[in-house]
């Protein structure tokens, strides 16, 4: 999951800086299949490494550790498959994977496209892949396969738990749309965001509420309320940076660390909220 958040993170640094684009070819890069040396190469500095470069760097950095989440998402279909008896599980790995492969093609078509939109259909894959991956986490912890119910959980709680998955969900589209067209902050969008994050802050309290004298789910519910006070402080602070660079006409470096942080918090309480929800079925 650190691997993961890390590489959505890298992802907002490279929406921030607007480097999509900064390596034009794909599944090349600049004519290269050696994806370390890769073909780069500037006329005006021979002696130049792509690495040197900010905007490629944040672009083909941001593959390598796509094709390293890659790697990684194979071995763990390879040993779920060998050491757990479990079919569900299994076929689970196997979504992760194929997650991780159609995040890879997503990624590869918006550059080969141009496709302002495939980015923020990318950008909402990543964090479908984290879900799942946060789902992984659930079905394979100790306190799942030990079976142990101490309670069941009403159906109003489970869908309390939906929907604010469902909200932080939507949010999070929001934010793609606010920061992926790259013309200028859209204030109509601005506006739906922080209406949106009054919704999701009211929605986990009262999850938090109901949870926070669960057992087991006491501590998901803390963590949950502890993610939702960082990301409130890093959006206010996101936005105000956001608006007073605009009027200026610039981008400094604490929109960019600002912007991926909040992507980051943003992407683990989604995580968070699938977690409980998964949780909370099972209890039914």
């Amino acid at each position: 999951m650190v691997l993961c958040l890390t590489l959505i993170g890298w992802g907002g640094w490279v929406t921030s800086i607007d480097a999509g684009l900064a390596v034009p070819d794909w599944p090349t890069s600049f004519g290269s299949l050696d994806p370390f040396a890769t073909g780069f190469n500037d006329p005006a500095n021979p002696a130049s490494k792509w690495w040197q470069v900010t905007p490629i760097l944040a672009e083909h950095g941001h593959r390598l550790l796509g094709a390293l989440l890659g790697l990684w998402a194979l071995g763990l279909v390879l040993w779920t498959w060998r050491a757990e008896p479990r079919r569900g599980v299994k076929l689970l790995a196997l979504a992760v994977l194929g997650l991780v492969v159609l995040q890879g093609i997503l990624g590869g078509l918006r550059v080969l496209w141009v496709s302002m939109d495939l980015a923020v259909v990318h950008a909402l894959g990543a964090q479908i892949f984290f879900a799942s991956i946060m789902a992984m986490a659930v079905v394979s912890s100790a306190e799942w396969i030990r079976r142990e119910v101490a309670w069941h959980a009403p159906r109003v709680l489970v869908r309390l738990s939906l929907w604010t998955a469902f909200a932080l969900f939507a949010q999070i589209l929001l934010g793609a749309l606010l920061r992926h067209p790259g013309g200028g902050v859209h204030l109509g969008f601005v506006l739906t965001h922080v209406g949106g994050s009054i919704a999701v802050l009211v929605l986990i309290v009262l999850l938090f509420s109901r949870l926070q004298k669960r057992g087991l789910l006491r501590r998901w519910a803390w963590s949950l309320m502890g993610a939702l006070s960082i990301q409130l402080m890093l959006g206010i602070m996101a936005l105000l940076v956001l608006f007073y660079e605009e009027s200026l006409g610039v981008r400094s470096l604490w929109q960019v660390i600002l912007n991926s942080a909040h992507l980051m918090v943003g992407t683990l309480l989604f995580g968070m909220t699938v977690g409980i929800t998964l949780q909370l079925i099972r209890r039914r």
